[in-house]
């Protein structure tokens, strides 16, 4: 069996969270997209489905800004402090990009709530991401 790198135990070579409350808040969710689309891809996959339009089509469910700001908003209140004054800090973050299919207060709170994620997974606070993880995929199933 293959033993995980130090990114995929969620250790990073920025593990000190004080380190990453400064981080760019687009940089924090380029690297929350990816993960939280890692794990939303394995459960998707745990589901047992094989064909790769069924995937996709799910997945983008879970991916979309208007779930990831829906879970945003309603995690919110259950945040520490500091999560809460990131996602505050993300979420009034002026973005240079916009999105495709949400508007821009939705994508506001889509790319904070993926800021969150990636602050998380790089200060190596896996448990507590895993914690969120799974809130997230309850509050996203729930709709569905």
């Amino acid at each position: 069996m293959r033993e995980k790198s130090d990114m995929q135990a969620g250790q990073s070579k920025l593990q000190e969270p004080r380190d990453l409350r400064g981080m760019n808040a687009d940089a924090l969710a380029f690297m929350g997209d990816a993960v939280f689309e890692s794990a939303v891809r394995e459960r998707v996959l745990a589901r047992g489905i094989t064909r790769a339009d069924t995937l996709h089509r799910i997945a983008t469910g879970y991916v979309c800004a208007q779930a990831q700001a829906r879970v945003c908003k309603e995690l919110f209140d259950e945040l520490e402090e500091t999560e809460q004054a990131l996602v505050k800090r993300c979420r009034n973050h002026k973005y240079h990009s916009k999105a495709k299919n949400a508007d821009p207060m939705t994508y506001k709170w889509a790319t904070a709530f993926e800021a969150l994620i990636g602050y998380l997974y790089l200060a190596g606070e896996v448990q507590r991401l895993d914690q969120l993880l799974q809130k997230s995929f309850e509050i996203i199933e729930s709709e569905n």
